[in-house]
């Protein structure tokens, strides 16, 4: 199967909805010693507010609800990001919940780790793997795209 390698350094997406957003401040914090190895990417709001509470460079993506869910979507898929760090609110219902699940997808179909709960982050960070090269492997969609095309 192809493989795709996470370097050392990961590049991890930070997002988190209206109502999730201190939490995840408060997760980064906890984890900040870990997140300065990493290079971080966030959505508008979020990364901006995660660099200001780390004292470290955030890349910053638009707005969820202005397509910044789909632009790291599309990083995923590109294989600019390595890991995603999603701290959702499945009490409300948002605007951009296509959006939302778009993303996750392309996560899954990529086999980028992911996390939407703060156990699963702190799990993730604890991970050996979190600081050394990592083969993630990629399905191969080949068979897919020829059926797809041969249509």
């Amino acid at each position: 199967m192809p493989t795709r390698t996470l370097g050392a350094r990961k590049r991890i997406a930070l997002v988190a909805h209206d109502n999730k957003k201190q939490e995840l401040i408060e997760w980064a914090l906890h984890n900040k010693t870990t997140l300065a190895k990493h290079r971080l990417y966030g959505t508008g709001t979020t990364g901006t507010m995660i660099e200001n509470a780390l004292d470290q460079s955030v890349n910053k993506f638009l707005s969820g609800p202005l397509g910044g869910d789909q632009q790291i979507g599309a990083a995923i898929a590109e294989g600019s990001l390595d890991m995603l760090i999603f701290f959702w609110d499945p009490m409300e219902a948002q605007p951009h919940d296509p959006d939302i699940k778009a993303l996750l997808r392309l996560a899954s179909v990529w086999n980028i780790p992911i996390a939407t709960t703060r156990s699963t982050a702190d799990f993730l960070m604890a991970s050996h793997l979190m600081n050394e090269d990592y083969d993630c492997i990629i399905v191969d969609f080949s068979s897919y795209i020829k059926r797809v095309i041969g249509h």
